[in-house]
């Protein structure tokens, strides 16, 4: 057994802003402190202090910009290591999954309805003469100004 294996399997505890560090939640353990601070970071719906300790099998939501992940702890590492390794660490739950999914199409889809391109000089004299023409409103208040 090699002496990262032994470490591992002597950890009970450690704090979460290791963890989130250790697991590549954040990329530095100051980032991670951060954003616990900021309240970005919960468990049973509660905000976590920095020094909380973590244990395997705590239910953690983590909110990293736009996406919220809720992940069920595996494993415990005091070291940094590579990308599959860190993934090991955790489980995200099948409800966020979904939910992470969903959230992206729906983002995907919102983005198709916008124009390829700004309007033009033309295309705006276009947009503006069609509200003219359609807009009672805007004909009404040229009446008033008129007289």
């Amino acid at each position: 057994m090699s002496k990262q294996q032994h470490e591992e399997k002597s950890i009970d505890s450690m704090r979460v802003d290791k963890w989130l560090w250790a697991a590549r939640f954040f990329k530095t353990r100051s980032i991670a402190k951060a954003a616990i601070e900021g309240g970005k970071v919960h468990h049973n719906n509660e905000r976590v202090k920095v020094s909380k300790d973590v244990r395997i099998g705590m239910e953690l939501t983590i909110q990293q910009g736009i996406e919220r992940k809720t992940v069920v702890v595996k494993a415990l590492s005091s070291m940094r290591g590579p990308a599959p390794v860190a993934q090991q660490l955790y489980e995200e739950t099948p409800v966020s999954i979904a939910r992470r999914e969903l959230i992206a199409s729906q983002r995907k889809l919102h983005n198709l309805a916008r124009p390829d391109h700004r309007p033009s000089k033309k295309d705006r004299r276009q947009i503006n003469r069609f509200k003219q023409d359609n807009d009672q409103q805007f004909d009404q208040s040229w009446s008033y100004n008129d007289e």
